[in-house]
């Protein structure tokens, strides 16, 4: 079914003013990257009747998803979402920074303040970013967490002040939408 729509498009090609030249249009349209996306997606159904093994080639399967990426053409729902993130990059990225800015400087207080009591807990800056991140996303795994009464209070604040960090990129894009 995939093939033939494929064939189809490639052989009325022609009607685009683009594509008008009777053979050079149909390969001039045939090399445009949704067509190659369609048949690298269409591919790999044939090659195994050439005799191909295509096991290996299985993690090329994921073509097929791109194809997914042409219904945005289709539909202004999801071309009003693209427009409002290209719109408000600057700010989400902003929000973004602020994010891992205050995520690495709490690991790095809460490395200082609860090393010496946990040492193999909160091992590193590193190790504890993973605390940090369980903490900013008030997850709260429960795999790593603070037992020094300084510890504890920074880990409040920093679950509090989560909730208005991921907060904020929600509020961002909400005024991107009521614009």
């Amino acid at each position: 079914m995939f093939t033939i729509e494929y064939l189809v498009r490639i052989w009325t090609a022609n009607i685009h003013p683009a594509y008008k030249k009777p053979l050079w249009g149909n390969l001039k349209f045939a090399a445009t990257p949704l067509l190659i996306i369609d048949l690298l997606a269409i591919l790999p159904f044939y090659l195994p009747f050439l005799g191909v093994d295509l096991r290996l080639l299985r993690v090329f399967r994921i073509h097929r998803l791109l194809r997914l990426f042409k219904i945005a053409r289709y539909s202004t729902a999801l071309s009003h979402i693209t427009s409002v993130f290209r719109d408000k990059k600057e700010e989400l990225f902003t929000a973004l920074f602020f994010t891992f800015l205050l995520l690495v400087l709490t690991a790095t207080l809460m490395y200082h303040i609860e090393n010496p009591a946990q040492p193999e807990v909160f091992s590193s800056i590193p190790q504890t970013i993973w605390w940090g991140v369980a903490a900013l996303t008030t997850v709260g795994y429960g795999d790593i967490y603070p037992i020094t009464p300084q510890g504890q209070i920074l880990g409040a604040i920093i679950a509090i002040i989560g909730i208005g960090i991921f907060a904020l990129p929600a509020g961002i894009l909400a005024s991107g939408f009521s614009e």
